[in-house]
């Protein structure tokens, strides 16, 4: 598809818009663009069809554009001259669904619980909590998105599960056999 547009096929590239839009957003949105997602989602795919000669074939468009998403969303963040917690409650963790109520009041309970500890999480952790396993990214794609390596991605990534671990720690464990 990347080489039909470098060809001149202009047309194909909304091909590619069509097919990633969804996932730049929710990318956008998860790193912390939250209702800015739109702009910094638009702005990436401006700057990736400029930057389309330089793209590396072979290379995995996917990645590729999320890097630039991320870097838009990074721009954005910085230029609001403050941490912003990542807004994650527009993504539905589809923990339990098996139509009884309780059980999924129980689901609905702990997945925001979940989504509150994430986003507790220092900002380089929760960004590769939120590739690895919001959007279901690869190691390599992860480490692509945030530019670092992949072995920061797994670091990162242990020492995100090691905290939310202590943050998701029922603290009366002991009583519970009482």
């Amino acid at each position: 598809m990347v080489a039909l547009i470098r060809d001149g096929d202009v047309a194909s590239y909304g091909t590619l818009v069509d097919r990633y839009t969804s996932l730049a957003h929710r990318t956008a949105y998860l790193l912390g663009a939250g209702h800015e997602a739109e702009d910094v989602v638009q702005e990436a795919f401006v700057k990736a069809f400029r930057a389309l000669p330089s793209f590396r074939g072979g290379a995995s468009f996917r990645a590729w554009l999320l890097r630039i998403v991320a870097n838009e969303t990074h721009n954005l963040v910085r230029s609001r001259r403050r941490r912003v917690a990542t807004e994650l409650r527009a993504t539905r963790l589809e923990l339990v669904r098996d139509g009884d109520p309780a059980v999924q009041a129980v689901a609905d309970a702990a997945g925001a619980e979940l989504l509150d500890a994430v986003r507790a999480l220092p900002e380089k952790n929760r960004a590769v909590v939120v590739c690895r396993y919001f959007l279901d990214l690869t190691e390599g794609e992860t480490a692509e998105v945030l530019g670092c390596p992949r072995g920061s991605v797994k670091s990162r990534a242990h020492r995100a599960f090691a905290r939310l671990r202590e943050l998701l720690a029922e603290p009366d464990k002991e009583a519970v056999g009482d």
